[in-house]
């Protein structure tokens, strides 16, 4: 019996060795089969995960972020304990002490799953084998998954520190509500940064990664509340915070930004506008979208947030203007079903999903038509509360229009509410104040202008662009019409064809024949005209371009030649090829105002080449620069303080454009457009400035760009799709006034002196209307003092310049200011001239393209 027991005993003993052995050497098989053809584990070493790009103002204050997830990168080391423990405690207790995968964790799990007979199911895997399932291997749960998964959470414990095993893992964790990473989850829940989390908190962060679809603060409240209790009961036991803690967190109410508990940071950002939305074009087309997107950028834009501000406002107010002297009213075109009406709580939670809503102009509200009275109409506005009366649009507020039907047709004009709008209605609205004290007086409608436009502002130095709205409102279209609009830029582009006759050999005071001419073209006979209908006879430069004159404009470009303007335009960035035909000197072919504005620069700072940008500087996810504008040498900006009186000195090696004379002469004829020209009564600030109107064909595009000593700016404004502003439209009176309001600001802030003088040139007075030399002492609305290059005479007398072209036998000969009407004046040689009364914005005086 003792024999059989010994044996039997022995041959068990050998039975379960063997068993082992084998069981080993098929685990040991197994593990070596599927230890092959893994991925590398070693490439997560220098893993940067993808994380959100900033954008900064040039105070520092940030005004928008990009991303395709959203995700903070943070050093393990700028974690709290606080949270890393949270973490730990919920997911992998022994983190610190195991060798990436957890042995007792799984037999735990294994038993827990036999003894409730399959319905307590949990996951075993440690923080290091998450990362291995979420970076290299696919989420699917097998068998043959989670083997890969031990061997590579095994051989990453041997390359890298547990510390920085955590920090992948809590930078690439997804913790819901599109949140990537503990920083953009504190963010996106708490609206904090890590170290301002209670304990409460960072458990229900920790809480997420279990079901992050599932756990919503606000839908599943009570399954997340559990979850932190959880989470917070396991940093207890595990000796993280104290029982007191425990007790204190446990009771407290889930709090959240999706709960309205607090702001979302998003409110702390400004709306995005057509300035940040820029940047994000431009810069993927620099770095690739993939890197703009992911790579963690800290962007630095030129924007001056006081005067894109500004900027808006001035455009947008140019727009409305000439939209409600229309007197059409279209509306948004959008409408909530009436069942939602009788409930505040349903219609102001249809009225916030409704999209497309210009909702980021300042002082307008969205809003939904309640019910319509006899004369009033009700309405309920987002974000204001109700109160005992309502809120209202009285009929008052529409008799200034009538109502655009489905079919295209116009409405009798409205004398009441009802005659604009129904019930259900969406509309835009805004309160009406009194100039006075500022005080309240009603609701009145507001709408989309169908009319758009673009403005920009530039330092004329360095190129800095401090403000562009490239539309309306960037909610309603973020089509930006200051960059991706092309349209043609009529007598605007004027200055170009002088500043290349000017450095061709003509002066201020060259005389040039403003007569009719014909152009045979292969489309028929080409007869521009003056936008006044009438030719002036023999004029000098200077008022050529003061006045706008077509004709003359034709002639010049005629006798230098097309292929010298588009030289020019070319040099200055207007166009990257000009067509050389005669109609293009007077602005046929397409630009942006991105390219006048910038071209425009050039004339004020002296003739230098500068580029236009929208960013200083631009660094990567560790601060490096990589990305710089300005690289213009000051090496005494590096000194601690200069003596009294002195200045930095900066080195720049641009590139020069134009001769400095040349850039003077034009930006002092340019000046005689504001101050006498054909924007003469929309522009009057308390410094020098510069500028160019422009009008098109039937008025499609109105134009103004101008400048003072250190800021160019420039508006347009036409239809997206172009037809007729209507008879009276101009550049003058349509743009000169954005561009004043918003310049007017603008040299408040930035100041602004005399265009400065170059050297190698004399002053000398002439008459303006004559083109003849006056003595020094001359004086009268009739004298101008020209600056001429040394060794160059205005010569009054000795030709004129017609670029060739001979008059039509069939047209009226023209005569020295012939107008049906005007002032009369005495040139200094005795001669009587006529100054015609239509040299006024309106008329000729707004040039343009014919």
């Amino acid at each position: 019996m003792l024999r059989f027991t010994a044996s039997f005993i022995g041959g068990l003993f050998s039975f379960v060795t063997l068993g082992v052995l084998f069981g080993a050497l098929t685990i040991g098989a197994v593990f070596y089969i599927y230890a092959h053809d893994l991925p590398s584990h070693e490439q997560l070493a220098n893993y940067a995960p993808p994380t959100i790009s900033r954008i900064y103002s040039g105070e520092g204050k940030m005004i928008d972020e990009f991303a395709q997830e959203r995700r903070l990168f943070v050093a393990i080391e700028d974690v709290p304990d606080l949270v890393k423990d949270a973490f730990i405690s919920a997911e992998d207790k022994n983190f610190y002490s195991h060798h990436g995968y957890d042995v007792t964790g799984m037999v735990s799990a294994f038993r827990d799953a036999i003894v409730s007979r399959g319905q307590n199911l949990r996951g075993a895997s440690t923080i290091t084998q998450q990362i291995m399932k979420n970076f290299l291997l696919d989420g699917t749960r097998s068998a043959e998954r989670k083997i890969k998964e031990i061997i590579l959470a095994s051989r990453l414990e041997e390359s890298l520190s547990k510390d920085k095993i955590l920090e992948l893992y809590m930078n690439e964790i997804f913790l819901g509500q599109n949140s990537y990473g503990v920083a953009a989850a504190a963010q996106t829940y708490f609206n904090k940064p890590l170290r301002d989390l209670t304990a409460g908190e960072a458990a229900m962060l920790a809480a997420m990664p279990q079901a992050p679809g599932k756990y919503h603060p606000v839908t599943a409240k009570e399954r997340v509340t559990e979850r932190r209790n959880y989470v917070l009961r396991e940093m207890w036991q595990n000796g993280y915070i104290d029982e007191a803690t425990y007790e204190a967190e446990r009771v407290k109410p889930l709090l959240s930004v999706q709960n309205g508990d607090y702001e979302s940071s998003r409110t702390s950002l400004p709306p995005r506008d057509y300035f940040t939305d820029e940047i994000r074009r431009q810069l993927s087309t620099e770095f690739g979208e993939q890197e703009f997107f992911t790579g963690g950028l800290a962007i630095r834009a030129t924007a001056d947030p006081e005067l894109q501000k500004v900027a808006a406002k001035a455009l947008q107010s140019g727009l409305e203007k000439f939209d409600r002297g229309q007197g059409v009213w279209r509306g948004t075109g959008k409408t909530l079903p009436v069942e939602v009406l009788g409930d505040e709580t349903a219609w102001r939670a249809a009225l916030a999903d409704v999209k497309d809503l210009p909702r980021d102009v300042e002082g307008w509200f969205a809003a939904v038509v309640l019910s319509v009275g006899e004369s009033d109409a009700r309405i309920g506005i987002e974000g204001v509360a109700e109160n005992g009366e309502g809120h209202f649009i009285p009929a008052e507020d529409v008799t200034w229009a009538r109502k655009k039907n489905a079919d295209g047709g116009l409405g009798p004009k409205a004398r009441v509410a009802g005659d604009l709008i129904s019930v259900g209605d969406v509309v835009m609205v805004r309160a009406m104040t009194n100039d006075d004290d500022g005080s309240f007086r009603r609701w009145t409608l507001r709408q989309v202008p169908e009319v758009q436009g673009a403005f920009m502002a530039m330092d004329v130095f360095n190129g800095r662009v401090l403000a562009m709205q490239g539309g309306f409102s960037y909610q309603y279209s973020v089509f930006n019409r200051a960059t991706q609009a092309t349209r043609q830029p009529g007598s605007s582009f004027k200055p170009f064809v002088y500043a290349a006759a000017l450095d061709s050999g003509f002066t201020p005071a060259t005389i040039v024949i403003d007569a009719p001419i014909e152009v045979d073209t292969p489309q028929g006979l080409w007869t521009p005209k003056n936008a006044s209908n009438k030719f002036y006879g023999p004029t000098p430069l200077r008022t050529g371009i003061e006045q706008s004159r077509n004709l003359m404009t034709i002639r010049i470009a005629e006798e230098i030649g097309m292929q010298t303007v588009a030289g020019y335009a070319e040099r200055f960035g207007v166009y990257d090829r000009m067509q050389p035909f005669l109609a293009n000197a007077l602005g046929a072919q397409e630009s942006t105002l991105f390219k006048m504005v910038a071209a425009y620069a050039m004339f004020a700072n002296g003739g230098e080449r500068v580029e236009p940008t929208l960013v200083d500087r631009v660094q990567d996810r560790y601060g490096k620069t990589i990305y710089r504008h300005d690289n213009r040498i000051c090496d005494d900006c590096k000194l601690a303080m200069l003596e009294n009186g002195l200045g930095p000195r900066i080195e720049s090696s641009r590139e020069r454009v134009m001769d400095a004379v040349t850039a003077y002469q034009l930006t002092s004829m340019l000046e005689g457009v504001v101050v006498r020209g054909t924007a003469s009564g929309a522009i009057d600030l308390p410094v020098p400035v510069g500028g160019k109107t422009g009008t098109t064909n039937d008025a499609k595009d109105v134009w103004f760009i101008g400048f003072t000593s250190n800021i160019a700016a420039g508006c347009y404004i036409g239809y997206d799709q172009p037809r007729t502003l209507g008879g009276g439209a101009s550049g003058g009176g349509l743009c000169g006034p954005v561009f004043q309001e918003f310049m007017k600001e603008a040299v408040k802030k930035y100041g602004g002196g005399k265009f400065k003088v170059p050297p190698g040139g004399y002053f000398r007075k002439i008459d303006r209307f004559s083109g003849a030399p006056l003595p020094d002492d001359a004086s009268g609305p009739n004298v101008v003092s020209e600056y001429f290059r040394e060794g160059e005479d205005p010569l009054f007398g000795l030709g004129y310049v017609d670029g060739g072209f001979a008059m039509g036998e069939n047209l009226p000969l023209f005569a020295y200011g012939e107008s049906d009407s005007g002032t009369t004046v005495t040139t200094v040689t005795g001669e009587t001239a006529i100054i015609p009364d239509n040299a006024s914005i309106g008329t000729m005086a707004t040039g343009g393209l014919y």
